[in-house]
């Protein structure tokens, strides 16, 4: 049976409409898209193409990572939805990462975690980023210092520390990811951090975790049981993982 036209839909039941009266959570996903893209085309309401696109996709986590070519293949969608939803995920991704500065303090792997597992969980190549905190655990900048081949032969310790020189930062914390959507650590990811940690030492900054995200989710090597340096404070052995 065909979907109804948004155009033979009650008013009130549309999407457009929908939205301005109970507001963007009330809509489904397919919906959200079906707004974005706007009117539909020959046989194809917007929101029939976006509900097609998401079900080839496995939701909207295999969308985000689906290539131009691949959404072009859906009934209904052109270059220009393509590159807008393109564009729509990639604001997604930059408001996650647009934060105040002086406002995200780091107190465990799952402050770091639920901020950049939306945005690094879907990458389609190995990105290595250093998280700069200070005293308190603000944090001060996050940088990118490597794409490509994740491998302890090939990443340059000096560059983890590099940015964390310049700004007085007093500890940092590595983030990278697994493409194959399997975090479980590698050797060289046990063999990156081990010479982090000695380098920190001789720094004077310590390197208080290693996340490795793939996916949805990500493992922190703190809580894996990896001894980082504790603060001066101290933390009982066994205690759950608390910077």
């Amino acid at each position: 049976m065909a979907t109804a036209s948004i155009g033979s839909m009650v008013p009130a039941e549309r999407p457009r409409e929908r939205l301005a009266s109970l507001g963007a959570a009330a809509l489904s996903s397919a919906e959200l898209i079906g707004v974005l893209w706007g009117s539909g085309t020959r046989g194809h309401t917007a929101v029939d193409a976006a509900s097609e696109a998401l079900q080839r996709h496995d939701g909207l986590m295999g969308l985000s990572r689906a290539t131009d070519v691949e959404l072009e293949a859906v009934p209904g969608v052109g270059p220009v939805r393509a590159a807008r939803l393109a564009v729509a995920f990639e604001l997604g991704r930059r408001l996650i990462a647009d934060w105040p500065v002086d406002r995200w303090v780091v107190r465990a792997p799952r402050d770091v975690g639920e901020r950049l597992v939306p945005q690094m969980g879907c990458l389609e190549r190995e990105e290595l980023r250093v998280l700069l905190l200070n005293t308190r655990n603000a944090v001060l900048r996050l940088v990118t210092v490597y794409q490509g081949n994740v491998s302890s032969s090939l990443v340059r310790v000096g560059e983890l520390f590099r940015d964390a020189v310049r700004l007085n930062a007093t500890g940092l914390i590595l983030v990278h990811n697994h493409p194959s959507g399997d975090a479980t650590p590698s050797p060289d990811d046990l063999r990156l951090t081990a010479e982090a940690l000695a380098a920190g030492r001789l720094l004077d900054i310590q390197l208080l975790d290693h996340l490795i995200i793939a996916g949805d989710g990500f493992v922190s090597l703190r809580d894996r049981g990896v001894s980082f340096d504790r603060p001066s404070h101290g933390v009982p052995a066994g205690s759950p993982a608390h910077f």
